[in-house]
């Protein structure tokens, strides 16, 4: 079985400005820059891209997008290229359950972001997950496969992907999945590439994002097929954030 590095990565959402933004990015590194044995991004809104890209640059913790399009340039009023965030972000964040039901994103669409993701050199970071009615009638393992296998259509970059399952009832509600819960879901996702792709199965990290903390990192990371966490509110704190770190540099 491949040896798969975790993954800490931090989607800031549309929390921060440029200047607090800054600051909370080299506190990050500061505390982090010397942990070894895991991969560390932070995802910071688009307007502090530029900054944390310059101060992080070269170092241990990579940068990435919270979105983008799926087109490369033209008449899309408020919207990021690809060719935008290069140079920028070595990440960019695809599908997340809050462009799916806010913004009505489709796996379509979803689909066509990772491949413009890929195309441009750069790793999606694809996030699937159910809604709490969805689990509560019993569907929650046939909509993720089913959501996932439509998100990678068409998929083949198989080297340059990580998968974040997210319970849409565990985001920023306090209320995380349990270690048995995110195990069974992370490793639904595992065999829906299992199913896409025989030979990459192994080697793609899959995570799992929800009400992360200092407090159930480790019993998560302790599940066979978690391989991090996507980390919402707890990636707004140095001290917190890099406690995940820690602990995934351990495990």
């Amino acid at each position: 079985m491949a040896i798969r590095t975790p993954v800490i990565a931090g989607n800031w959402k549309m929390n921060t400005d440029v200047v607090s933004g800054l600051e909370l990015a080299r506190e990050i590194l500061e505390q982090s820059d010397g942990i070894t044995g895991v991969e560390k991004i932070v995802c910071p809104p688009f307007v502090a891209l530029a900054g944390i890209s310059e101060l992080l640059g070269g170092s241990s913790v990579h940068v990435g997008a919270q979105n983008v399009s799926a087109n490369e340039n033209g008449a899309y009023t408020g919207e990021i290229s690809t060719s935008m965030l290069e140079g920028l972000v070595s990440h960019v964040i695809v599908g997340h359950s809050e462009r799916r039901a806010l913004y009505n994103e489709t796996s379509a669409d979803v689909a066509a972001k990772a491949a413009a993701v890929v195309s441009a050199g750069l790793i999606p970071i694809l996030c699937v997950g159910e809604a709490l009615e969805i689990r509560q009638a019993g569907n929650a393992i046939s909509f993720v496969a089913d959501q996932l296998e439509s998100s990678l259509a068409g998929y083949t970059a198989w080297e340059s992907l990580i998968v974040a399952y997210e319970p849409v009832w565990a985001i920023g509600t306090g209320e995380a999945a349990t270690s048995e819960q995110a195990q069974e879901m992370t490793a639904v996702c595992r065999e829906v590439i299992r199913k896409l792709a025989p030979n990459a199965a192994d080697s793609v990290r899959v995570l799992y994002g929800g009400s992360v903390n200092s407090g159930n990192i480790d019993e998560l990371l302790e599940q066979p097929d978690i391989d991090g966490a996507l980390v919402g509110g707890a990636s707004l704190k140095a001290d917190e954030f890099s406690k995940l770190i820690t602990a995934a540099g351990s495990a």
